[in-house]
């Protein structure tokens, strides 16, 4: 037995020290730049691919060693390795001069596109999520951003410190987060992040971790990368969009096809390129390589891990880096708002490892097919209450990637300029500019307040806001007050909230107002808050009426998908004009309404992050539907009538890969009963009432008709429809990529006792309204052009006025 081990042990002493390992980089000749999965072979056929980073390691017997590398698309070199002075060889190769031939993928003799035929057929049997009912694992994350180690930290509490001085001592920017995930076919997929923490921040911004960063899955149509959709290599479409090509072979336990690949030139939007490893037996990925490249240099891993009982590859780490590609670019974060870095300058040297953000996830304590509690109405990601506060040790009992000295120091020097730049103040105050509001200390100005301009009441300014959490996180406090010029007259509201349940996000809420608003104009209580820099409808309206409101109400979000709203309000409506509303033979200029009103917000195919704070839609899906039901009570509170008013709309948007778009908004309204013009509706007319074109040329609106004259239709039976279709942006210039975007829109409807509306002109929608036309926007600094055309049962004898043409404004903050 002895000499047996001391033969084993000689042998394979014998065979590693006869063995020559030979390392190597291949690059571009032209741009320095390394060739992933360039194909390097010695004369006994010993085989080896380099990696993402171009790198290489083969092994021979002895030298000479002679290498053949290729590599699609540039001439194949030959070398030989006599010796080994050379401790890292850089081997240069440069494209052919002549044109790839196409690649016929119907012709017999390519595997490789049979081979990805098959296992997209397959892709079913293999995506874990369709083929295994439920599964459940933790994940360990470790997101980084770094930058060249050249500068160093002269004045760290300084306010004029720029963040890549830090990098000499840690990393820009370092985050950690430890996570459950479960998963069942009825409920989906549900993480619950048990840790995070993020340096320079007490608490984490909890918008990041909604962030996509990298697909979990290589079987769906679309890949993504920082929340950017390509096609991916096993979609229906890909064999349209990419041409493959066998590599090799692996002679494991679990052989598998190594399969390049590449995108066709034709297909502009399809520019993923990598390698996949096939399995033989099942076609299901064992592991994937996949790299973009353009002005970031993107490299994405995927490994998997083989389950026999359940026949199954499951991922148990991925992993996507980004480093420099050719110009200077900014890697942000937080929605692209705060930068945090700059790629280096030097970008045609390669130097080894010099990655500028690297996220690494590793996967554990897989549970394959075990029952899972999981509820289809939680949020998709949740966070615990105690992830921010975790110890130390909870950390290193999950930590999978190991925290050097250099991650460790990114916590106190970062944590100083985050406080010395105030960036915290500045997220917060983006964050907040978006929905239309400017934080200062407990008070959030409402910016929607301060300058307006409309046809009754001229110029229009005021101030108003609302309390934040700095003043409480259970109650809060409203109000503005603004003053009309050509009406002279002051106008205000104001208003408290006691938050009931944190949990459901339920509020009750009290509030009064005394203010005007727009003739036949109908708002769903839940519809999200949308701020613009200018509101274009505003500007022509001239049809108006007072109201003196008191009302009540609750905000209840039933569970992250559906949002509820409940209100009871008693109004006192004075008009601004002659209008009087004829009802039970008495004429009515001056009423009293009291309304309960209902109101729900679906959005079934949405994503939901719930935080501490609350919750958070970070990924809009369609169709959403919005339903809401009022009821007049006559009689209560001395109200004058009854009546009830029903409203539905659904919106539904395509964006789709080659950055062209397709989107859909229906919407249906019903009253009956007693009901006063000034409570029906309208379908948004955007034609101010003037003699030219030119005259009512003005600022188009999101979702108006604008070729219909304000004033001119009113209904209490209305259906409308609009579809826009939004082609590929025009590449005319560098800083013009304008967007065509072509608009139909539908409106019909009717009105009962017209007569009964006294004092005013107007029409029913019953021959159905038409309008096509189209824009060009982001001509300049947000500013395009619209033009649209009236046409149909309405369509009016003069040419000129069925014509549109305005100015469209899309600013995108």
């Amino acid at each position: 037995m002895r000499n047996k081990l001391f033969c084993l042990l000689f042998f394979t002493h014998f065979v590693l020290i006869s063995q020559i390992s030979i390392n190597g980089i291949v690059i571009d000749g032209s741009s320095n730049q390394p060739l992933p999965f360039a194909t390097v072979k010695t004369g006994t056929s010993s085989y080896a691919l380099t990696s993402v980073t171009g790198e290489f390691i083969i092994r021979s017997k002895d030298y000479p060693v002679n290498l053949a590398i290729s590599y699609i698309g540039y001439q194949t070199k030959n070398i030989v390795i006599t010796s080994n002075d050379i401790e890292k060889i850089e081997i240069q190769l440069f494209p052919k001069e002549e044109n790839l031939s196409p690649v016929n993928l119907d012709a017999t003799e390519n595997i490789a596109a049979k081979i990805i035929k098959e296992a997209i057929q397959k892709k079913n049997q293999n995506n874990p999520q369709k083929s295994l009912n439920s599964y459940r694992y933790k994940s360990y994350n470790k997101f980084t951003i770094t930058e060249d180690n050249r500068a160093t930290l002269d004045t760290p509490d300084s306010t004029h410190v720029d963040i890549k001085q830090l990098i000499n001592k840690a990393h820009s920017f370092l985050s950690e987060k430890i996570s459950t995930h479960q998963f069942s076919k009825k409920a989906g997929e549900k993480e619950t992040v048990l840790a995070t923490r993020m340096t320079g921040f007490k608490e984490p911004i909890y918008n990041i971790l909604g962030i996509k960063v990298q697909s979990n899955s290589l079987y769906n149509e679309d890949y993504t990368i920082f929340q950017d959709k390509y096609i991916g290599p096993l979609s229906n479409r890909a064999l349209r969009n990419y041409y493959y090509k066998i590599l090799d072979t692996t002679q494991d336990k679990n052989p598998a096809f190594v399969i390049l690949f590449q995108p066709r030139k034709s297909k502009q939007h399809a520019s993923l390129e990598g390698v996949l490893y096939i399995d033989m037996k099942t076609l299901a990925i064992q592991k994937a390589i996949i790299e973009l490249r353009g002005e970031f240099n993107v490299m994405a891993t995927h490994n998997f891990t083989y389950f026999s009982e359940h026949n199954s590859w499951f991922p148990v780490s991925q992993e996507i880096s980004i480093r420099p590609g050719y110009g200077r670019q900014k890697v942000s974060l937080f929605g692209g708002q705060i930068s945090v870095g700059r790629l280096a300058s030097d970008q045609r040297s390669f130097t080894g490892n010099n990655d500028f953000l690297v996220s690494k996830t590793d996967l554990f304590e897989i549970e394959l097919n075990r029952e899972q509690d999981i509820k289809q109405s939680q949020a998709s990601i949740k966070i615990d209450p105690e992830a921010n506060s975790r110890s130390e040790e909870y950390w290193n009992q999950y930590r999978t990637s190991t925290i050097t000295e250099k991650d460790l120091n990114s916590f106190p020097v970062v944590d100083s300029i985050v406080k010395a730049q105030n960036i915290k103040r500045r997220i917060d105050v983006i964050q907040s500019f978006n929905l239309g509001y400017y934080p200062v200390g407990f008070f959030d100005f409402d910016l929607t307040y301060p300058i307006k301009y409309n046809n009754y009441e001229g110029l229009r300014l005021g101030i108003g806001g609302l309390t934040n959490n700095k003043f409480s996180k259970r109650f809060r406090v409203e109000g503005y007050v603004v003053y009309g010029f050509r009406d002279s007259r002051s106008k205000f509201g104001v208003g408290t909230g006691v938050l009931l349940n944190k949990n459901s996000n339920s509020w009750l809420n009290f509030n009064y107002t005394d203010d005007i608003r727009e003739v036949g104009s109908f708002l769903y209580l839940t519809d999200r808050r949308v701020y613009s820099l200018f509101e274009p409808r505003l500007v022509n309206i001239d049809f108006y009426y007072k109201h003196r409101t008191w009302s009540t109400g609750v905000q209840y979000q039933i569970f992250p998908k559906l949002l509820s709203e409940t209100q009871f309000s008693v109004s006192n409506i004075n008009q601004t004009g002659g209008y009087t509303f004829l009802n039970n033979e008495t004429t009515f200029s001056g009423y009293k309404m009291a309304e309960a009103t209902l109101a729900l917000r679906w959005s079934p195919f949405s994503k939901f992050l719930k935080t501490p704070k609350g919750i958070k839609e970070i990924k809009e899906g369609y169709p959403k539907i919005t339903a809401q039901y009022s009821q007049g009570l006559k009689g209560v509170f001395e109200s004058d009538f009854s009546y009830s008013k029903v409203g539905i709309k659904a919106e539904y948007s395509i964006n789709r890969i080659n950055q062209s778009g397709t989107s859909i908004l229906f919407e249906a309204d019903i009253a009956n009963g007693d009901v006063p013009l000034t409570h029906l509706y309208h379908a948004y007319p955007n034609a101010p009432t003037k003699e030219t074109v030119f005259q009512r040329f003005s600022v188009a609106g999101r979702r108006t008709f604008e070729t219909m004259y304000f004033g001119e239709f009113f209904s209490d039976r209305l259906a409308t429809l609009q579809i826009k279709h939004r082609i590929r942006p025009l590449q005319v210039a560098s800083w013009l990529k304008p967007e065509i975007v072509f608009i139909t829109r539908y409106a019909i409807g009717d009105v009962s006792n017209r007569d009964n509306h006294q004092g005013v002109e107007f029409t029913s929608l019953q021959r159905g309204y038409q309008e096509s036309g189209f824009e060009i926007n982001k001509l300049f600094a947000g500013f395009g052009l619209s033009f649209a055309y009236r046409y149909g049962g309405y369509h009016l004898p003069r040419f000129e006025d069925n014509i549109s043409f305005k100015f469209t404004f899309y600013l995108k903050l």
